[in-house]
């Protein structure tokens, strides 16, 4: 890799990228970014990629969760906590059920970039481009607004240092500490609707005064009033990423300054193409997205250009097919996997693939779609004897209307009540919580079969 250059992607076939009218301010704008500090560094990307090493073992499950789009308009201090506290409450729920730790990684710091199925769409017979993320244009429909703005990526650039820097602070200032976690999820199961949760939280609880008994508490163990927290983002926006890719002087080696990890969507996985391309040659985990267009051959490719050292830890393949087609298609990836002898994280985005319109208009995720993904996606690997190693999740503190079902039993006339997405619909905090606590129930299923079979 040491003769690949941070530029080589403008070689490569690009698409989803947005064409700037005005070259001069485009290269004004990046010039100015390449002298500004990297939004992460070097040694929490080595980190995290030896985190998810253990995960492709089965020693570590992945969290990952957080906005389908930041948005500039709803940027601010309260957000950015409710859905930290947010994540945290659901990997303390999943770190019981799976009895290992869990690695936390946001869709936060960086999520401004969204692909389109369409470059355009008309409205009353008007026809502009299509809204692709804060980062690149706005999202009301005028001619000013939907022409990409090269001086958005400055915006994208300062919110991101904000959030990451409040970020440190919640993960290592007391607000992660064990027991104000577990306090939180209480509240999500002392409503009437949660009474199946109760249990589960009941044993989280007696286990925390076991150790506070034991004299294990935030002030005698650091490690229960901390966390490490890590930021990833969809890596479209090429510009962006390559002013702030820089050389990581302990090992000489590029690193993707905007994220501590990167992924690849379904629509920019061309083996050939720009986003592979750039995405080769940095240091950062990659994510894969794999969608149900993804062959077996795709797979081998994509594998042996993004970790041609098969290094643990470096890339995680993100399964998103849809409730009801993972047995379709799940089992022929593994096989691919298997047959390449190659180092994966596998995990299961349930979101993507289950996107319906509801009967009122609204786009929509039904809450039992979501889970019934999850849960195929547990089952298949258990009939592979493979590691299911994570989830990862569209969702928000927020206490949105957006996904029908959980719970609180959002409807579809619900859905107008708090509809805030500028794109795709999240999980509210509610059904994130609940979907947590089922995901740890699959995680101990799963823990129990496989000591029974150690013991048999």
């Amino acid at each position: 890799m040491s003769n690949w250059q941070k530029t080589d992607w403008r070689d490569r076939p690009r698409v989803q990228m947005p064409d700037y009218a005005d070259a001069a301010a485009l290269r004004d704008v990046t010039d100015r970014l390449s002298s500004y500090p990297p939004l992460v560094f070097a040694g929490e990307a080595r980190r995290l990629k030896a985190e998810l090493a253990k995960v492709s073992r089965g020693e570590a499950f992945l969290l990952q969760g957080g906005d389908c789009a930041e948005s500039f308009a709803e940027f601010g201090a309260d957000n950015i906590r409710d859905t930290f506290k947010l994540l945290l409450q659901m990997a303390m729920v999943l770190t019981f059920g799976a009895k290992v730790p869990v690695v936390k990684v946001g869709r936060m710091a960086g999520q401004f970039a969204k692909p389109r199925s369409a470059p355009t769409e008309t409205v009353g017979g008007v026809e502009l481009p299509s809204y692709k993320g804060d980062i690149i244009n706005g999202f009301d429909f005028t001619p000013e607004a939907r022409t990409p703005d090269p001086a958005r990526m400055l915006q994208a650039y300062t919110q991101s240092a904000a959030t990451l820097n409040l970020l440190r602070a919640f993960s290592t200032g007391g607000f992660a500490d064990v027991h104000r976690v577990h306090a939180w999820t209480l509240g999500f199961t002392d409503r009437d609707e949660a009474e199946k949760y109760r249990d589960l939280a009941q044993q989280i609880s007696n286990a925390l005064d076991f150790m506070t008994a034991a004299g294990m508490t935030a002030a005698t163990n650091h490690e229960l009033a901390t966390v490490d927290f890590y930021t990833s983002h969809e890596a479209l926006l090429l510009d962006y990423e390559e002013a702030l890719t820089r050389v990581d002087s302990t090992s000489g080696k590029w690193l993707a300054g905007t994220g501590h990890m990167i992924w690849i969507g379904d629509r920019t996985r061309q083996p050939d193409g720009a986003h592979v391309e750039f995405c080769r040659g940095v240091m950062n985990p990659i994510g894969l997205k794999c969608g149900p267009s993804m062959t077996s051959g795709h797979l081998k490719a994509l594998i042996s250009k993004l970790n041609p050292a098969n290094e643990p830890g470096r890339l995680t393949l993100i399964v998103r097919v849809g409730a009801g087609a993972v047995a379709e298609h799940l089992p022929r990836l593994i096989r691919a996997v298997e047959e390449e002898g190659a180092n994966v994280v596998w995990t299961c985005d349930p979101m993507h693939g289950n996107t319906i319109k509801s009967s009122t208009g609204y786009k929509t995720r039904p809450f039992d779609s979501v889970l019934r993904e999850v849960k195929e996606f547990f089952a298949v690997h258990q009939a592979e004897g493979t590691v299911p190693g994570g989830v990862h999740f569209e969702m928000t503190g927020q206490d949105v209307t957006e996904c029908t079902g959980g719970v609180r039993a959002v409807t579809d006339e619900n859905l107008s009540d708090r509809y805030h997405t500028a794109c795709d619909p999240r999980l509210n905090a509610s059904q994130a919580l609940e979907l947590a606590f089922l995901v740890a129930e699959e995680l101990s299923a799963r823990r129990k079969v496989m000591q029974e079979a150690a013991a048999g």
